[in-house]
């Protein structure tokens, strides 16, 4: 007989778990699970308390329930219910390698995950946010008050104390009902969710984005170490740069800046900093040379080449390699994965004429030859980041892309054959789309070029019955359109049967 045993862990880690994720949190020496929640079947839910030493058979109700824990634990053909069950499995695991105990661990084919399978319903994950949108009654809600209690027992304290059991022992039994009713929730979701079965499929796939996860990927840990180092060390000097140029204080600060700008290039009009509006107006051009080299600084200080090597310090496990970087079902509507810790499904194109010597340059903190030879070094950095993530020896990394995809699919959807008809003779699509539009023959470079941008924010941005202004959020009057044109252009592509 098969039977369903329904967990909820907490657990304890001196390692931020949001920064390091779940792989470098676990596998810190001071990582323990606390509390062991679970339900066999339609049973009910019982609590081991770890804290308490349920080895020790003095300790009663804790011992038993552990005891049976461990007994339900080891049956055969056990199925292991979890929401995000990635982290269960993971800890559990760690944990009883870690207590000698490696027999009672599971593998991932024995467990279903919950949010997984809401994912896959259509729910946003979280426990809470998923048993608000099921109207589950509140006897079978989560418990609001746990993010409180984790921030006191599961993470270190200011100045690195903590809080144990015995400090607060009201808390603790609070900390323990909290637990036992993240089963109750996960229990009363899984039984709603089971009219919508999660196929096998997509079982496997959860199970191999897990597998990806623990095995994770390497990274060339000198070169993140120079990268942080020398992005630090160009920013200090942009900000040097600026304070001298501008007079401010804090020439980071966007009130300082848009004040300062607003007396240098004598207009009102000036907003805001965003990254498009400085780009447009240095593209437009500034009458005043100090005003201008402000704004380049403020484009190079924004800049967040560095980001992804502070993600990457962060979450690097001790043998060098980052692990949880894909998230199963992120995309709630397809179903594809999204990424975590540094996005690696967004990591910046590179096109430096020598990768080799830029990462050797980096290696150095050669910050002047970098300057020399690329121009920026928050841009070279940016362009590396794809470097940083190394094979195993005699490997290699093959990146790729669906090639107009978005287009592909709607074209599809929507019925549109001349659109496929388009991709399948290997047409430029957005020469295609500006032919049918205007009615006359558009080639790239070449006749009625010009064209060629109508056809390609239209292509991009009217896929889902956009009018003018998705448009304007794809960069049509980035791209030069005048406004005016718009409607028209819009008008147009309807009219045409254009995507």
């Amino acid at each position: 007989m098969t039977h369903h045993v329904s967990i909820d862990i907490e657990t304890y880690s001196s390692v931020d778990l949001k920064k390091a994720g779940l792989y470098k949190y676990a596998q810190s020496p001071d990582f323990e699970v606390l509390l062991i929640a679970w339900a066999r079947d339609n049973g009910p839910v019982q609590i081991v308390d770890i804290m308490q030493d349920p080895g020790v058979e003095g300790a009663s109700a804790n011992y038993q329930a552990w005891s049976e824990f461990l007994t339900v634990w080891n049956y055969p053909d056990t199925v292991y219910h979890a929401y995000n069950a990635a982290y269960e499995h993971y800890c559990l695991n760690t944990w009883f390698g870690r207590i000698g105990r490696g027999n009672c661990q599971r593998p991932l084919s024995a467990w279903r995950c919950t949010m997984a399978h809401g994912l896959y319903c259509g729910y946003a994950a979280g426990l809470a946010a998923t048993g608000e949108a099921m109207g589950l009654p509140q006897d079978k809600r989560k418990l609001g008050i746990g993010s409180a209690l984790i921030r006191k027992f599961c993470v270190p304290q200011k100045g690195g104390k903590r809080v144990l059991p015995t400090d607060e022992p009201e808390k603790w039994e609070l900390f323990k009902t909290y637990c036992r009713q993240d089963v109750v929730t996960e229990r009363e979701i899984e039984r709603r969710l089971k009219r919508w079965p999660m196929p096998e499929r997509e079982q496997r796939l959860w199970e191999l984005t897990c597998e990806a996860n623990i095995v994770g990927v390497g990274v060339d840990s000198d070169l993140v170490e120079a990268a942080l180092s020398v992005g630090a060390q160009e920013q200090e000097a942009l900000i040097e740069e600026a304070k001298t140029l501008s007079g401010l204080d804090n020439p980071k600060s966007v009130q300082q800046l848009l004040k300062w700008l607003g007396e240098e290039m004598d207009t009102d009009d000036l907003t805001d900093l965003r990254k498009t509006t400085v780009a447009e107006l240095l593209k437009a051009g500034v009458d005043s040379p100090k005003a201008a080299r402000m704004l380049e600084l403020r484009q190079l200080m924004s800049k967040t080449s560095t980001k992804k090597y502070d993600a990457l310090e962060a979450a690097m496990c001790a043998d060098g390699r980052v692990r949880g970087m894909m998230f199963y079902y992120g995309a709630n509507r397809t179903g594809r994965w999204a990424g975590r810790i540094v996005q690696p499904q967004n990591l910046p194109q590179n096109h430096l004429d020598s990768l080799d010597f830029a990462r050797e340059r980096v290696k150095a903190r050669d910050a002047e030859m970098i300057k020399v030879c690329w121009g920026s070094v928050p841009d070279t950095l940016s362009q590396l980041i794809r470097t940083a993530f190394i094979p195993a020896p005699g490997k290699i990394y093959a990146v790729a892309d669906y090639s107009a995809i978005e287009a592909r699919v709607v074209a599809w959807l929507a019925g549109e054959q001349w659109v496929l008809d388009a991709f399948m003779a290997g047409k430029d699509i957005y020469c295609a789309t500006a032919s049918q539009m205007f009615g006359v023959p558009v080639e790239k470079h070449g006749a009625n070029g010009h064209l060629r941008q109508r056809g390609k924010v239209a292509t991009l941005a009217l896929g889902y019955d956009g009018g003018e202004s998705a448009l304007i959020n794809m960069g049509a009057l980035r791209m030069g359109i005048p406004e005016e044109d718009l409607p028209e252009i819009a008008r147009r592509c309807r009219a045409r049967g254009a995507k």
